[in-house]
């Protein structure tokens, strides 16, 4: 009897241990708790929203009240005459972006780890950090500026050159690379942050038995550098490539202008002016489903490869 006893005495501790632990560490529970409230309250309730996309959505009558008409709205948006022009621009500018913008941090994260001149690094840093604060709005007027045929300074150093005056912004062909590399000149220094810091934690005696064995720089950065790295990466990579989809709709859309649709509209703008500025919300909902759907099988797929490879990976 008296096991018996000790038992449930035991299996009711086990019970309550749980309660115990957040009782005793509420603060750290509480800090948990309101980023938590703001998932459950922003991101997930609103999921509840997209059975629009399968309804024919009407203000008056609600989502609920509206009525369904299944996967019209799908098949609206696959048989739109554009549809390929619009997932060929998206995918074009978003692996343009991932394959110009993803090593460029590692390497400004590389070339600052090296550097021993403290004054010049926090130089460096700050100059390169700069343009991250800056809005989008004021770097979109900063590149029409400067890409003006008559006032910009581009058009200007090419007239010195000899060179006619050139709409930049007007050239179809032109649209990607301004985009990408005016976000690569914005987002590299922030973004090297996160590679500074691993590098930060490499242990000095790596480096120390590298240089007692006579290894060069180049040869320490191949060695210990990147290796360190590849952990960071590949999860930033995975992340990245599971937003292949979600491309920013405000810094296109302002760098938009008639001479550079055919390479400069995308989803996110399409759904924008079809679906919002139309008040067609079921249409806009379908596109952001169907969205959010290919980016969750990138994001598996890239997953599982990369924990195949390299036994790195978000789970």
């Amino acid at each position: 009897m008296h096991g018996g006893i000790s038992a449930l005495t035991q299996t009711s501790a086990v019970r309550t241990s749980p309660w115990k632990k957040i009782r005793r560490h509420w603060q750290l529970y509480l800090v948990i708790l309101l980023p938590l409230l703001y998932l459950i309250i922003f991101k997930y309730i609103p999921m509840a929203g997209i059975v629009i996309a399968f309804k024919d959505y009407n203000v008056i009558k609600g989502i609920w009240g509206s009525h369904w008409v299944g996967l019209k709205y799908f098949e609206q948006f696959f048989g739109s005459p554009n549809f390929w022009l619009y997932i060929k621009n998206t995918l074009g500018i978003s692996f343009y972006g991932l394959l110009v913008g993803f090593p460029a941090p590692i390497i400004l994260a590389l070339a600052l780890n090296e550097i021993r001149n403290g004054l010049f690094k926090k130089s460096v840093q700050m100059v390169s950090y700069a343009p991250y604060f800056i809005s989008t709005v004021i770097m979109v007027s900063i590149i029409i500026v400067n890409l003006s045929p008559n006032v910009g300074m581009v058009s200007k150093l090419f007239g010195m050159l000899g060179v006619e005056n050139t709409n930049f912004m007007g050239i179809p062909g032109l649209f990607k690379s301004i985009y990408v590399w005016s976000d690569v000149w914005q987002h590299t220094g922030y973004g090297a942050i996160i590679y500074i810091a691993a590098l930060s934690g490499v242990n000095p005696e790596l480096y120390e038995s590298a240089k007692v064995d006579g290894a060069s720089r180049i040869q320490k950065i191949l060695n210990i550098d990147i290796p360190s790295l590849i952990p960071v990466s590949v999860i930033l990579l995975i992340l990245n490539l599971g937003n292949i989809m979600k491309l920013g709709f405000e810094k296109i859309y302002l760098m938009q202008n008639p001479l550079n649709l055919s390479t400069s509209e995308v989803i996110s703008t399409y759904v924008y002016k079809v679906g919002l500025l139309g008040s067609s919300f079921s249409f806009s909902a379908a596109i952001g489903f169907f969205n959010s759907i290919i980016n969750l099988i990138l994001l598996i797929s890239v997953n599982y490869i990369a924990r195949k490879l390299s036994n790195n990976s978000l789970w």
